[in-house]
C-alpha cells in the first residue's frame, strides 16, 4: 500500500510535493483523476493510480490533455469530484475545451493542477500556465510549501463546488519534485454515486444540459463566480504576512518563491526592515487584503517565476488604490531587479534585496566557486547531454542521418517533444532541424511535403514517438495523407512514454492502474489510413537504411515504424541482448578511416577511449548490450556475442 494511505489524521509524513497534491485530492474525496504524463506533473496521477483500487478512484492516462480535461469534466457533470493534471505545455493543449468549460461551469468540484517548469529543467520551454486563469476567468491558487500543496487541493475542491466552476492550482518543479513534511488529514468515507442530470432548462446549471449557451448570460454568471472566489480569498489562510508594522520594503511573493524569499530575508538579517507578504490566492487578487499591505510602505518588491504575472496585477491594483495608499515605487522584473527568465533561487532574491537596501553580501566566496569548478572538471569522464547507453533513438538517428547524407538532396527531419528531441544535439548527430510542440513534426512535414510545386526537391522526414503518435500526431497524419504530402514519417516506437517514466498509452496493453486494456496497433492504424507502412529494428542499421531509401522513392505518405524497447524500460532493464567487447588488435582508433568513430561521433556512454592504449573500450557497468556499436565499427574491432 502506498505511503499516502498509511498513517492516521494528525500524523506527519515525508512526501514529495506531487504526492502531497495526490493526498490532498484523496482527503477531498476525489473520484475521477485524468491527465497526460509530463514532467514535473507525472507523479500525481501515478500516485493516485497506485491507490485507486483501495480508494475507489477512477484514474487514467488520457490520450492527451484536452481529452483528460473532458474525462474529468464528465465526472464533475455527474456530480463527482474530479482532478485533471498536466504540465504547462498541456494547458495549451487542453485550452480549447477549458475555454468552454470555464463558461459552462461545473457541478462536482473540479480542480485543474498545472505544473510549470521554470528554467525548463525538463521542457523545451518555460511557458506560464497562470495566464490561462486570467484569460479564461477562473480562480488560481499557488501553494508555497508541501503542507499547502496538500491542504490547498482540498480547499480548491471546496471552492470549486461553492462557485460551480473549475479551479486552477499551479505547482512548479521545485515544489512538485522536492520533498517535505506533511501532516495528514482524514480520508473521507463517502458513497460515490454518479448521475448526470440533463432534463432541466438550459438555464439551469444543476439540472439542465451542460453548455456555454447562452454565452453572454453565462459569461456574466462566470464573472459573478469570480467575485465569489475573491470574497473567499480575502479571508484565506493561504495568504499571510510576516514582518514589521511599518516595513522599509514590502516583498510580495508566492509559490516556491516564498521559500527563496524567506531564506533571503533571513540570510541578510533584515527581518526588521522587510515585510513578507505570501499570496496563495494569486488570481484574482483579493483587493482588500492587498490594499491593506500595500499601504504599509511605498517600496514594493515582487518575486515570482517566470514572467511578471503577479507583478503586473499588483501594479494594476496599486494604481486603483493610489488615492488611498499613495504612489508606490516597484522593484521587480520590469525594473530589472529580478530576472524575467529562468527559475528563481535565494541568491537572486538576496541580490535584489541588497541593491534595494544598499547592502553588501557575498553569496558564495570566489575561492569556493573556483574549487567547485576544479572538482567538477576532474574524476568522471565528461559527458555531453546524451541519449542513454543502448538507446534505440541513437541508432535510429544514426541511420536516418546517414541515409539523408548519402541521398545527397539535403533532406531534413522535423521533430517534436520527447527523448528524441535530443537529436537536435550531437548525441543525435544534429539530425532534427525543427523542434516545437508534440505532433508538430508531422504537422510541419505535412506542409513541407506540399512545396514541390515551388521547386522543393528535398526529402522530408518527420519523427514521432509512440506516445506522441496517439497524443497529437494523428490529426496531422490524417491531414498529410488526405492532401497527399510527399513525406516519410518515422515512428520511434520504444514501447512506452519513456521520457516521463514509462507511463502507459493507447499503444500498450495496460492502463494507468496496470489492468489489461486493448492495445491500438500503430501499423494497422497507419495502414487503415492508406499509408505505405514498413517496420524495422533500429539496431539493424543496414536493413533500416535500405528501407528508408525504398520509401524515399515512393510518392505520398510513407510510414516507417522503428520498433525497439527503451533500454531503461522495466521489462528490459538489466537484460542484455549481446555481450560486447573490443578486440584491441583490430581497433584502428585514431588512424585514417576511423578517427575514433565510435567514441567521437557515435558517443554511446557505454564506450570510452583508453588514452594509454589508444583503443576504444567497453564500460561493462554502463553498456546494456544492444550491439549497435558493433554494426558501426569500420574495422570490425567491436564484437558482439548473443546472450544465451
Amino acid at each position: 500500500m502506498s505511503s499516502i494511505l498509511r498513517g492516521e489524521a494528525g500524523t506527519r509524513h515525508l512526501l514529495m510535493g506531487n504526492e502531497a497534491i495526490a493526498r490532498g485530492a484523496l482527503e477531498a474525496g476525489v473520484c475521477v483523476a485524468a491527465g497526460y504524463p509530463g514532467t514535473p506533473s507525472s507523479e500525481i496521477i501515478e500516485t493516485l493510480a497506485g491507490v485507486s483500487a483501495q480508494q475507489n478512484v477512477y484514474v487514467e492516462w488520457s490520450v492527451n490533455e484536452k481529452v483528460a480535461m473532458e474525462v474529468a469534466a464528465a465526472g464533475s457533470f455527474a456530480g463527482l469530484r474530479s482532478l485533471c493534471v498536466m504540465k504547462q505545455n498541456g494547458v495549451n493543449v487542453g485550452s480549447d475545451f477549458l475555454l468552454h468549460l470555464a463558461i459552462t461551469g461545473t457541478r462536482g468540484g473540479m480542480v485543474l493542477v498545472a505544473c510549470d517548469d521554470p528554467g525548463a529543467l525538463s521542457s523545451a520551454n518555460e511557458g506560464e500556465s497562470r495566464h490561462f486563469a486570467r484569460m479564461l476567468e477562473i480562480p488560481l491558487l499557488e501553494p508555497a510549501d508541501f503542507q499547502e500543496a496538500k491542504d490547498m487541493i482540498k480547499w480548491a475542491f471546496e471552492l470549486s463546488e461553492e462557485i460551480k466552476n473549475v479551479v486552477m492550482v499551479r505547482s512548479v518543479t521545485r515544489l512538485s519534485h522536492a520533498s517535505g513534511n506533511v501532516i495528514f488529514g482524514k480520508l473521507p468515507e463517502i458513497e460515490k454515486k454518479a448521475f448526470f442530470h440533463h432534463e432541466g432548462s438550459i438555464m439551469d446549471p444543476l439540472q439542465g444540459p451542460m453548455s456555454s449557451l447562452p454565452v453572454v448570460y453565462k459569461h456574466e454568471q462566470q464573472q459573478e463566480k469570480l467575485k465569489q472566489a475573491v470574497a473567499r480569498y480575502e479571508e484565506s489562510a493561504f495568504n499571510a504576512y510576516s514582518g514589521p508594522r511599518s516595513p522599509e520594503l514590502l516583498l510580495v511573493t508566492g509559490s516556491a518563491c516564498y521559500l527563496y524569499s524567506k531564506e533571503a530575508v533571513s540570510l541578510l538579517g533584515v527581518e526588521d526592515r522587510v515585510g513578507l507578504l505570501k499570496l496563495g490566492t494569486t488570481w484574482p487578487l483579493p483587493p482588500k487584503l492587498l490594499e491593506k499591505y500595500l499601504g504599509l510602505t511605498d517600496k514594493i518588491l515582487v518575486v515570482e517565476e517566470v514572467i511578471p504575472f503577479l507583478e503586473e496585477n499588483i501594479k494594476i491594483s496599486a494604481a486603483e488604490f493610489a488615492a488611498r495608499v499613495g504612489p508606490k515605487t516597484f522593484f521587480g522584473k520590469r525594473e530589472g531587479y529580478i530576472p524575467q527568465v529562468g527559475e528563481m533561487n535565494s541568491d537572486r532574491v538576496v541580490s535584489a534585496l541588497s541593491k534595494i537596501l544598499s547592502l553588501e553580501y557575498e553569496a558564495v566566496p570566489e575561492s569556493y566557486s573556483q574549487r567547485a569548478l576544479e572538482l567538477s572538471n576532474s574524476g568522471a569522464p565528461g559527458r555531453d547531454l546524451t541519449f542513454c547507453a543502448g538507446c534505440p533513438h541513437r541508432a535510429s538517428f544514426w541511420t536516418i542521418h546517414n541515409t539523408l547524407q548519402m541521398d545527397g538532396r539535403q533532406g531534413f527531419v522535423c521533430g517534436d517533444i520527447g527523448c528524441y528531441s535530443l537529436a537536435m544535439l550531437p548525441t543525435g548527430f544534429n539530425t532534427l532541424k525543427t523542434l516545437h510542440a508534440m505532433g508538430s513534426g508531422i504537422g510541419l512535414a505535412s506542409g513541407f511535403g506540399k512545396l514541390a510545386q515551388f521547386g522543393m526537391e528535398q526529402p522530408v522526414v518527420a519523427v514521432v514517438g509512440d506516445s506522441t503518435f496517439f497524443h497529437a500526431a494523428l490529426p496531422a497524419l490524417i491531414n498529410a495523407i488526405h492532401h497527399q504530402s510527399d513525406i516519410t514519417l518515422v515512428v520511434l516506437d520504444n514501447s512506452g512514454t519513456a521520457m516521463t517514466g514509462f507511463q502507459s498509452h493507447p499503444g500498450l496493453g495496460v492502463d494507468a492502474t496496470g489492468n489489461q486494456a486493448p492495445a491500438i496497433d500503430v501499423v494497422k492504424v497507419c495502414q487503415a489510413m492508406g499509408a505505405t507502412v514498413r517496420v524495422s529494428d533500429p539496431f539493424e542499421p543496414e536493413k533500416t537504411q535500405q528501407t528508408l531509401f525504398e520509401l524515399f522513392e515512393i510518392q505520398g505518405l510513407k510510414v516507417l515504424v522503428l520498433k525497439q524497447m527503451c533500454a531503461l524500460s522495466p521489462e528490459k532493464k538489466g537484460k542484455k541482448m549481446f555481450e560486447v567487447s573490443v578486440d584491441e588488435t583490430v581497433c584502428i582508433g585514431q588512424t585514417c578511416g576511423c578517427n575514433q568513430l565510435c567514441t567521437r561521433i557515435f558517443k554511446c556512454p557505454g564506450l570510452n577511449w583508453d588514452k594509454e592504449k589508444q583503443v576504444s573500450k567497453i564500460d561493462e557497468f554502463i553498456c546494456v548490450g544492444c550491439g549497435m556499436c558493433a554494426s558501426i565499427c569500420p574495422s570490425g574491432a567491436i564484437r558482439k556475442k548473443e546472450v544465451a
